[in-house]
């Protein structure tokens, strides 16, 4: 069975940083896709960025300049940088693998709070 597991959220002041991790247990062929949404409270979840195998990466327009992904496919691994977080960053993260053939793969989510 596969399972993603991410690591590395937490309380951090505005400004600071936080980098998020998302280690894989399980057999798989390989992600195409591997990436980040977020779900801030009360509101629906949204994507945050994606890297593809080929190296493309993709953010959403609010993360842009502040957030890095990065990605180890040999590995089926992603992680986030985040760099001068808001306090509108904070919401529960979660990362997500995309196989060819089977689809998504998610994890269980890590919360992340932006606060002073």
């Amino acid at each position: 069975q596969v399972q993603l597991v991410e690591s590395g959220g937490g309380l951090v002041q505005p400004g600071n940083s936080l980098r998020l991790s998302c280690a894989r247990s399980g057999r798989i062929l390989g992600f195409y896709v591997m990436g980040w949404h977020r779900q801030a409270p009360g509101k629906q979840r949204e994507f945050v960025a994606r890297i593809l195998s080929g190296g493309l990466t993709n953010y959403t327009d609010s993360v842009k300049g502040r957030f890095i992904i990065s990605g180890d496919f040999a590995k089926n691994t992603v992680a986030l940088q985040m760099n001068n977080l808001k306090p509108e960053d904070t919401a529960v993260y979660f990362c997500y693998g995309y196989e060819f053939g089977v689809g998504h793969y998610w994890g269980q989510g890590i919360q992340v709070t932006v606060s002073s």
